[in-house]
């Protein structure tokens, strides 16, 4: 066990419980958290008690089910730094998509009340899910799918929202035309695909062999093994290329573009690269709770399907990271919060 200055905190280890955790729950005020307490990787993770935060005008307070972890998140500049650009305080809690109930909302709220289950992405710049509670923008949440249980809720809003404006947003593709997807049975990719499909384009997707039969269930029409075959000797003019891998593939992707084509990478960061056009390709993800509205009703009507490669409880955080590191998944990896 160790002790902060302003939080009581224990390692993370296979048997560590909330149980274990110092007995103050006379503090209301407080809530269990997995965080960061310095800068550092998921090794750097430690189980607490943080202040428990309360909503603003607009925000409202949800409590956590489950969420999702996204391990390039230690590598990002929200993830320690305001939107000002300023160095954020510590403690830092990971992860900002989730599933969960209301537990209270702003004076400003009235779409959400307590008791309802939603599910839903909080700002980069804040702290985020892997806590008992954490806060988001009304505009960023929305109904949760009544059909999947959160687990699965919690692993769509970051993967939908990406592959749904990439595809209609950025890459503004419509029936009929023909899209390459690359990391297809990847968190995002699994989206992107059903999500094309479901519009009716054209998909052509990159995965592994072992993963050929599972995209194509998902709606691809042509399924190339990226370990074999060169995708380029297979695709040509594309209306749009849809990258979550990056790097080699991303570079060779932009000969398979029919003219007037357009290409959208997740994978490759504007500012890792001077390559303009990579530069005007990549994208971040938005919230938006209408869309996320749209997404739960697609799932709850069959045409859209979450998946879980494994779910780790909150104490279990470092585990979580570290099978995320060994890749190989279909689909996202949850923390259960509560439940």
């Amino acid at each position: 066990m160790k002790t902060s200055a302003s939080n009581k905190t224990t390692p993370l280890h296979p048997q560590a419980s909330t149980e274990a955790l110092p007995n103050r729950g006379q503090d209301r005020e407080e809530m269990n958290a997995v965080f960061l307490e310095s800068a550092g990787g998921a090794d750097s993770l430690v189980l607490g008690r943080i202040p428990r935060p309360h909503p603003g005008s607009t925000e409202v307070l949800v409590k956590v089910y489950a969420t999702a972890i996204t391990p390039t998140e230690l590598q990002w500049f929200p993830t320690f730094h305001l939107s000002s650009g300023e160095t954020r305080k510590f403690p830092i809690v990971l992860s900002h998509e989730f599933s969960g109930v209301v537990e209270s909302t702003g004076l400003g709220v009235s779409r959400f009340k307590a008791g309802e289950e939603v599910y839903g992405l909080n700002d980069w710049f804040r702290n985020g899910a892997q806590a008992e509670y954490c806060l988001v923008e009304a505009t960023g949440l929305a109904q949760k799918p009544a059909s999947v249980d959160h687990a699965r809720s919690a692993v769509l809003p970051i993967s939908a929202l990406t592959a749904w404006q990439g595809l209609f947003e950025r890459l503004k593709l419509e029936r009929g035309q023909r899209v390459l997807i690359h990391g297809a049975a990847g968190g995002v990719g699994t989206l992107a695909v059903q999500l094309a499909h479901w519009r009716g384009m054209q998909v052509i997707a990159t995965t592994s062999s072992s993963n050929r039969d599972f995209v194509t269930s998902l709606g691809a029409d042509k399924v190339i093994d990226y370990r074999s075959t060169r995708f380029e000797e297979m695709v040509h003019d594309v209306d749009g290329v849809f990258d979550t891998v990056g790097g080699e593939t991303l570079e060779r992707s932009w000969g398979v573009l029919a003219r007037g084509g357009k290409l959208v990478t997740v994978a490759t960061p504007s500012e890792n690269t001077k390559d303009q056009r990579v530069r005007d390709a990549f994208m971040l993800v938005r919230a938006d709770g209408a869309q996320l509205a749209e997404i739960a009703r697609l799932v709850d009507a069959g045409k859209l399907r979450a998946f879980v490669e494994t779910t780790f409880p909150l104490n279990q955080a470092r585990e979580a990271y570290d099978r995320a590191k060994r890749g190989g998944m279909r689909g996202k990896i949850t923390l259960t919060v509560v439940g």
